[in-house]
């Protein structure tokens, strides 16, 4: 009568995350389609901020130097990508064994939709301290001005 029917697998995930494994499987990963909808443990972080006058972009990158780092523009995208190498150094196989492992290590590279009117020729990045500031500024003709009022 219920041959028909499969068995599902019930196992609960094991270990002091297993809420969160639980979680991640019912829920699918988000998109980039929003700074706050990245995907868990993408690197490096990136905050984005605008004034009048530009677009500031942090990478928060620890860890690394300005050399293992590079940022690009191309038809409004900034791409930010390198690599991480490992904090601890191989001795050899056999000689060490991981039991958890939660810095990332190795390629990565990041993508943002940058708004239209900026100057990416005249863009600026410094780095220190494990932070990149990107200085993307605004074209003069999209610039506020302020036009003085005169009484008549």
């Amino acid at each position: 009568m219920f041959g028909d029917l499969r068995r599902f697998d019930t196992r609960r995930p094991q270990g002091e995350d297993w809420f969160r494994q639980w979680l991640d499987g019912m829920l699918p990963e988000a998109g980039a389609a929003h700074i706050r909808s990245v995907p868990r443990g993408s690197f490096p972080m990136i905050n984005v901020g605008r004034t009048d006058d530009a677009v500031r972009v942090y990478v928060f990158a620890p860890g690394l130097t300005a050399e293992a780092l590079e940022v690009s523009v191309q038809d409004n995208v900034l791409t930010v990508s390198g690599r991480r190498e490992s904090a601890v150094a191989d001795a050899g196989e056999g000689s060490r064994t991981d039991f958890r492992r939660e810095r990332f290590q190795g390629e990565f590279s990041r993508s943002l939709a940058l708004p239209e009117g900026l100057d990416v020729e005249r863009a600026e990045a410094r780095f220190r301290d494990g932070v990149c500031e990107v200085l993307l500024p605004k074209r003069e003709e999209l610039k506020p001005r302020r036009i003085e009022i005169q009484a008549s």
